[in-house]
């Protein structure tokens, strides 16, 4: 099992929860046959997708736009529940 150090990835990442949503959405494209960035001995995704991090084979944008857990962006999905409580009303 590697072992990846946790200051070493929030060099890259200011946010711990940024990490891991990052680190969750790369191992997925891995788990789906993504190809690696990285030349590596581990076998799990996770810890695939975590070297890809630290080693800056994945950027991290701390500027992203906040998203649900169904993946749509949180403006969209407000927008959407105000039109159809608009709906509703009328």
């Amino acid at each position: 099992m590697t072992k990846t150090p946790i200051e070493a990835l929030l060099d890259q990442c200011p946010s711990i929860y940024k990490l891991v949503v990052v680190a969750a959405r790369r191992a997925k494209e891995l788990a789906d046959g993504a190809p690696k960035f990285v030349e590596t001995d581990a076998k799990k995704v996770t810890s695939i997708a975590l070297e890809e991090i630290l080693k800056g084979k994945v950027a991290v944008n701390p500027q992203d736009e906040a998203e649900t857990t169904d993946g749509e962006p949180k403006k969209k999905r407000a927008s959407r529940a105000k039109a159809v409580a608009e709906k509703k009303k009328g």
